[in-house]
């Protein structure tokens, strides 16, 4: 695999913390961003970065100077707390990063500050190690629930003033303060190293739908910016807008749209009880793209050609490489029930969980064309996790390493590498037009 190592076209730099399995990397990457550090903890994680071009450094050895344009990524395995990134300093353009989002989830344990799985800090110390140009953040929406509402505020302003670092055993509350003190006493005349010290930041809610994703992924997206760059964010901010929506979507699907004409091999039963349940008139044209639904990603969205069909002789865990996909493999056992319900091919799947059966609300299980006996209910089945792996927007060509569940948790836990993308590139943009500005 080439993905992680090829040449970017421009010379700007990367590095990805918490990288899983490599969707915000590769987003970063396609860019523009040459990596030039990955750190992952998840021993399976790792497995699949290397399988997909980085380079596993030996346990205990720690990189000590950026690689060359043409190399391999070193990836360190291993616990980002015992991580040192001062070798990079001024050589990073980006620092990008999902730290684990389980204190913030809706599924997890939301003890949000208190929880030891809280990486936000370390995101703070790479920050103060590398002085990266840009930083990229991914988390669940979780954290814009009300009970974390003051600690969302907290962990922006600490991204604002990476370096006011917070003492051992200081409260985090108390440290909120002096932030909120030192940001309203800000004198007019910073100097450049000052400058360099502090950023900008833009946060931004996102339904990954809303950007060409197959898929309903509520998330936030936080940016932040090296202040003495003097970035535009009012064009980030444009370069960042939805492109696709629901709207669109349902229009495509009316009289005259195009979704049938892109699968205009589907019966017409099925076209019926999609048509059934849409308004009887057409919603006004909001000029954005239709959303991608998870029939369009079983089918190909883009260069993808259509995923062989799963039927029912092949739900028994048998790889078969059918015409050279892997990880298509049909799996036994799919229920719905009262809440555990499944995806329906003509709309975004639901979002992709970091886990695989026993997962609440059926993310994993979904509607086929199929009707049962009786002539009105729909068969269903677990979706491959190669199905998954395209409502994820990863390339066909990206290898997981692990067993099912193991995969699917990957996935669960990755950025859609489209969505990432989006928000890389418009880095990338803002980044050049500070500094043509500049020149």
């Amino acid at each position: 695999m080439a993905e992680l190592h090829e040449e970017s076209k421009k010379d700007r730099t990367g590095v990805e913390l918490f990288a899983g399995a490599g969707g915000l990397a590769m987003a970063v990457h396609r860019a523009g961003f040459r990596p030039l550090l990955f750190n992952e903890f998840a021993k399976r994680a790792c497995e699949t970065l290397e399988a997909n071009g980085a380079k596993r450094l030996p346990e205990g050895e720690k990189p000590t100077e950026a690689p060359e344009p043409g190399q391999k990524v070193p990836l360190v395995a291993g616990d980002v707390q015992d991580l040192e990134m001062g070798y990079l300093k001024g050589q990073v353009d980006v620092l990008a990063g999902g730290p684990p989002c389980q204190p913030f989830s809706l599924g997890g344990v939301a003890k949000g500050d208190e929880d030891k799985r809280n990486m936000f800090p370390q995101m703070f110390k790479a920050v103060r190690q590398m002085q990266p140009r840009a930083v990229i953040c991914e988390n669940v929406r979780g954290l814009l629930r009300p009970s974390f509402k003051d600690y969302f505020q907290y962990i922006l302003r600490e991204l604002e003033l990476p370096f006011e670092e917070r003492g051992e055993g200081v409260d985090w509350r108390e440290h909120n303060d002096k932030l909120i003190e030192r940001l309203a006493q800000e004198p007019d005349d910073l100097k450049l190293d000052d400058l360099k010290k502090r950023y900008k930041v833009v946060m931004t809610p996102v339904n990954a739908a809303d950007y060409g994703v197959p898929q309903i992924r509520n998330r936030v997206i936080i940016v932040a910016f090296r202040r003495d760059l003097n970035v535009d964010i009012e064009l980030f901010k444009e370069l960042v807008k939805p492109t696709h929506s629901e709207t669109a979507l349902i229009r495509s699907m009316m009289d005259g749209g195009g979704y049938w004409q892109r699968h205009a091999d589907v019966e017409p039963h099925v076209r019926e009880w999609v048509k059934k349940r849409l308004p009887k008139v057409a919603p006004k044209d909001d000029g954005l793209l239709p959303w991608y639904t998870l029939r369009d990603a079983i089918k190909g969205i883009g260069d993808n050609k259509p995923l062989p069909e799963i039927t029912d002789d092949m739900l028994d865990r048998t790889e078969r490489y059918i015409k050279g996909f892997t990880e298509h493999i049909g799996w036994p056992g799919a229920r719905i029930y009262d809440g555990h319900t499944p995806n329906e091919l003509d709309r975004p799947a639901k979002t992709v969980k970091a886990g695989v059966h026993g997962v609440p609300g059926g993310e994993s299980v979904m509607l086929t064309d199929e009707l049962m006996p009786d002539g009105v209910t729909y068969k269903h089945r677990y979706m491959t996790v190669r199905e998954t792996a395209r409502v994820m927007t990863f390339p066909d060509t990206w290898e997981l390493k692990g067993p099912r569940g193991e995969k699917m948790r990957q996935l669960g836990n990755a950025v859609p590498v489209v969505l990432g993308e989006v928000f890389a590139k418009a880095v990338a943009a803002v980044l050049d037009e500070a500094e043509e500005r500049q020149k």
